[in-house]
């Protein structure tokens, strides 16, 4: 239930989401895929955010299930591979899991 695929390109890969916390005020999971990520979303007056501690970056987002955006983001801070993983990551949490309700 909680795995999904990354798609990019011709290239596909499979990932899990391993954790999730709603913490009332934003959420956390840890992303299993080819890099094991930690992040924090939620949302603020100016609209969603990821915040990936780890790394040292975080940018904002769309509506979690505008994969194409999200995609754009998240690479520009995390690099093709765990950026695509974490934007498939909250798009399988806004499809399948119906976090958040947004």
């Amino acid at each position: 239930m909680n795995t999904f695929i990354c798609k990019y390109k011709k290239k596909s890969w499979p990932g899990l989401i391993s954790m999730f916390k709603d913490d009332g005020t934003h959420y956390e999971f840890m992303v299993q895929s080819r890099s094991s990520i930690m992040v924090v979303f939620g949302k603020t007056s100016r609209g969603y955010f990821a915040c990936m501690p780890d790394f040292d970056v975080g940018c904002h987002l769309a509506n979690l299930n505008d994969i194409f955006w999200n995609t754009e983001r998240l690479t520009a801070v995390l690099g093709v591979v765990d950026g695509v993983t974490v934007a498939a990551a909250l798009q399988h949490l806004y499809k399948e899991l119906g976090y958040p309700e947004f």
